[in-house]
């Protein structure tokens, strides 16, 4: 750690001094535990930031750049080194008047680098937390990154497969095909003549992705403990949702046997084609997959040799998500246009399983319930099951969720399914989720973008698209399947060993209670909420008033010497002087901090 290193290199030299200056062991024995305890200290969220002063710098120095200095000052940021270095180097850049909050947000996570465009990325599948306006700009980011130098990236594949480049493949093109934010793609030839794709992590991007989730998550402490409006968004819980998203995205390994599985459950299907990932010549930091010659779906009107009308192209993009989704229960979870290829022979090919979803048969199971509830128009079995499956991050004002509920049934029961908007829908669904603060799982907010990007994609192609004629079969299959007497004789014997487990547990922990009630061993426990800001404001207050009582301590002492005779002088007047640049330092801090 930067911080330790350099705090370990001040105790010796302060050992040396103290030494030299004959003040005894006990100094030296003093200023040793204190780095001691500043080591260990250093895993402790509060010094998330001092271990890594320069990226918390440059962080804040963003913000303030983009005009969020008030932010800044609200989370107590502005207490750290980086504002003498500011004054050093110079005043921030004045923050464009005329652009927008949202477009200053865009403009900050693109400053910031590569991991914060991922989280604006990441975010702009919360549609139920993240307001509508600020969705279409988190959609506009882009990622400005350079392709790191061939050399390097044939070093990281030596290291990681262990060969020569020369021994692995039968070629190796240097020129990289793509560069992104954690890696980037070179063509190659196999040993059989296979065409390759091969997809390089980054140098140093693990290490860099982990700090900038430490600063994240503490930055998302402070906030959510300074900025009471921004508790509703669940920042950690935000920061949280992202760390494990981005960690899994760096793990090749797992995307490689993601797609395995995807091929296994496909191989049936003509309609989908799967890349073959070469396990052999994959890890962690590298994946290698057979490259796919197509073009994207977006640019299927150019290209008049394609085998299928685009129509056929968007029924079978359609079915097969669906397939994935609910027959499957695993689902690729951003199927945008640049993901998605056509190939020669009008089959598609998906690519980046790096974000996949996962339906299991619980949240099936209560998608099937509201889909029927809405279809019977049953308003307070519908909010029922939402609260269920869907957690409130505030109050709920239930009348006015019942109103809301009852408008969306009846704006969409009755209409002909040929006319139903599947993605007006569902945007209609989250935007009343959004709006009442109730947070989806975030499996089922990722079901519900890729079903809106598919819609999208589907109407682009086919101006006649309707994805609720291909959903409507599935949801059938699924309701049906529920009630076939197997089902059912399933269901009645797993909750009926639940119930017999649950009725066995009971005398025991009845017998466990009384127990510990007759020993005096009952213990209840509570959970204090929102008390840190109060405990740091109070050891502040405790501190300052420490400080302030030492200082006119020492102002008093050296006074009363300075005034008993020359010969102590020399003693008590750098003391004198001390004392007072303390009092002004304690004086200023006070004024500047607002809070006199």
């Amino acid at each position: 750690m930067m911080v330790g290193r350099i705090v370990s290199r001040r105790c010796d030299l302060y050992r040396i001094r103290c030494s030299s200056a004959f003040l005894g062991r006990g100094f030296v024995f003093t200023v040793s535990s204190l780095y001691h305890r500043l080591e260990t200290d250093l895993d402790h969220h509060s010094f998330r930031l001092l271990r890594n002063l320069g990226r918390t710098s440059e962080i804040v120095t963003v913000l303030l750049n983009h005009g969020f200095g008030d932010l800044v000052d609200r989370i107590g940021l502005r207490n750290f080194w980086y504002r003498w270095r500011r004054l050093l180097s110079g005043r921030p850049v004045e923050p464009s008047r005329h652009l927008k909050v949202v477009e200053r947000i865009r403009l900050t996570l693109e400053s910031l680098g590569p991991t914060y465009i991922k989280f604006g990325q990441v975010m702009s599948t919360r549609p139920d937390l993240v307001p509508p306006e600020m969705l279409l700009e988190l959609k506009r980011l882009q990622e400005r990154v350079p392709p790191f130098s061939s050399e390097e990236a044939i070093k990281r594949i030596e290291s990681e497969l262990g060969q020569p480049v020369e021994q692995l493949f039968a070629f190796f093109d240097k020129t990289p095909l793509a560069a992104g934010s954690l890696g980037q793609v070179h063509r190659a030839v196999h040993f059989d003549g296979t065409p390759l794709a091969v997809k390089i992590q980054r140098p140093d991007a693990a290490r860099h992705v982990e700090r900038d989730l430490s600063l994240m998550q503490q930055i998302a402490l402070l906030v959510e403990g300074n900025i009471a409006e921004a508790r509703i968004f669940d920042p950690v819980g935000l920061v949280n949702h992202f760390a494990r998203t981005i960690r899994r995205e760096l793990n090749f390994a797992r995307e490689g046997r993601t797609m395995d599985e995807f091929r296994r459950l496909f191989r049936q299907d003509a309609t989908l084609y799967v890349p073959q990932v070469f396990l052999n010549l994959s890890t962690e930091a590298v994946l290698t997959m057979e490259f796919i010659d197509g073009f994207r779906i977006d640019e299927i009107e150019p290209h008049q040799s394609a085998p299928l009308e685009p129509s056929e192209i968007a029924a079978n993009g359609a079915r097969i998500f669906m397939k994935q989704a609910f027959e499957f229960g695993v689902f690729h979870g951003d199927p945008h246009p640049g993901n998605i290829r056509i190939r020669r022979d009008g089959t598609i090919c998906l690519l980046d399983y790096g974000m996949v979803g996962v339906l299991d048969d619980g949240t099936r199971e209560q998608l099937i319930d509201l889909i029927v509830a809405i279809s019977q128009q049953d308003v307070d079995a519908s909010i029922q099951l939402i609260l269920q499956f869907a957690e409130p991050n505030r109050q709920i004002d239930r009348a006015l969720l019942q109103i809301d509920m009852r408008d969306f049934v009846f704006n969409y029961y009755g209409v002909e399914l040929e006319h139903l908007n599947v993605g007006r829908l569902l945007s209609d669904f989250v935007a009343i989720l959004s709006n009442h603060g109730i947070r989806c799982p975030s499996n089922l907010m990722l079901l519900i973008r890729a079903l809106v990007t598919l819609d999208g994609i589907g109407r682009d192609l086919d101006p006649t698209f309707n994805l609720a004629a291909h959903l409507q079969p599935f949801l059938e299959r699924l309701v049906r399947a529920r009630y076939e007497p197997s089902k059912v004789a399933e269901r009645i014997w797993l909750e009926s060993k639940q119930l017999l487990e649950f009725a066995h547990d009971i005398p025991r922990n009845i017998n466990r209670t009384l127990r510990k009630l007759s020993a005096d061993d009952l213990r209840i426990q509570f959970e204090h909420r929102n008390l840190d800001q109060f405990i740091l404001e109070l050891e502040r207050s405790s501190n300052r008033l420490v400080v302030g009582m030492v200082v006119a301590a020492l102002i008093m002492a050296s006074a009363l010497i300075i005034a008993g005779g020359v010969s102590t002088v020399w003693v008590s007047l750098p003391i004198y002087i001390l004392s007072s640049l303390l009092a002004v330092w304690l004086i200023f801090g006070i004024f500047r901090s607002g809070r006199l």
